[in-house]
């Protein structure tokens, strides 16, 4: 009878999460099939899940006509440029989980302040310190306010604290500079936080919009997802277009997800992240 009632609610359970996942997924299904729609299927009534006869007129006409390749082009940029921010942080964490030195804690605590900060508190002092050196229309300007996260930093710390002090002295002891524990031992040693940082700064940096909105004023600067939305003001009467446009930012951010989702869940779970 326990055998039974187990397997019952165990279907129940199925049945229920998995009527949950299709109202999750169905916002992404209707915008993927919409992106493919004739105009004359995408405001028909009543509408249609799937179209009647597909058609990729719309993902061209955002390269060939909308400019969206230079958008493209200036995102995978700016993604590349915050990648570089991946060592940065990993060598703070490293700094800061394995040096004794005077005011480690409350610099620390400083880092850890910075978490508590709203993003929108600091984009004017950021602007005008960026417009101070002349980096306003630049993806550099884009890129550089995302290179350093104090959440990314603690993550690092929290996982080279694990990491034996016996063999970083081992190799010390061996003969080897700074520069080479930290690049032959110590980085090796930390691929799943640093797979989960390549994820997180990329899903970051691909969908960006506020900052790429604010630091660039001309139209060749800005990025994939300030482009679409441009589509609701230039093109508001074809929601294929629109669709063809969010299926471009959303896909390849679902894909990196999907792919490295156990790296994802392994590295928290490594980082001492409950």
């Amino acid at each position: 009878m326990r055998i039974t009632d187990s397997r019952g609610t165990t279907a129940v359970i199925g049945a229920v999460l998995g009527v949950g996942a299709l109202i999750t997924a169905f916002p992404f299904v209707w915008m993927v099939s919409g992106s493919v729609k004739p105009r004359s299927e995408s405001v028909g009534h009543p509408p249609r899940i799937l179209p009647r006869e597909p058609t990729p007129q719309y993902f061209t006409q955002l390269f060939e006509e909308m400019d969206f390749g230079r958008y493209l082009v200036n995102t995978v940029a700016v993604v590349l440029i915050s990648m570089t921010g991946v060592v940065l942080m990993a060598m703070a964490g490293y700094g800061f989980a394995k040096f004794r030195f005077r005011g480690r804690g409350p610099l620390f605590f400083l880092v850890l302040a910075t978490m508590m900060v709203p993003v929108q508190v600091t984009m004017i002092p950021t602007y005008l310190l960026l417009d101070g050196v002349r980096l306003t229309d630049t993806l550099a300007g884009v890129a550089l306010p995302g290179l350093v996260s104090g959440f990314s930093v603690f993550l690092f710390r929290q996982f080279i604290s694990t990491v034996p002090t016996e063999t970083i002295e081992a190799a010390r002891i061996d003969g080897a500079g700074e520069v080479r524990v930290f690049w032959h031992i110590v980085l090796p040693l930390c691929r799943p936080i640093m797979a989960v940082q390549i994820i997180l700064t990329f899903i970051g940096s691909w969908n960006s919009f506020l900052w790429p909105l604010i630091i660039a004023t001309d139209q060749r600067y800005y990025t994939l997802s300030v482009g679409v939305s441009l589509l609701n003001r230039q093109i508001a009467t074809n929601p294929s277009l629109q669709m063809a446009g969010a299926t471009l930012m959303v896909v390849p951010v679902l894909i990196v997800f999907v792919v490295f989702q156990r790296s994802i869940v392994r590295g928290f779970t490594l980082s001492g992240l409950k």
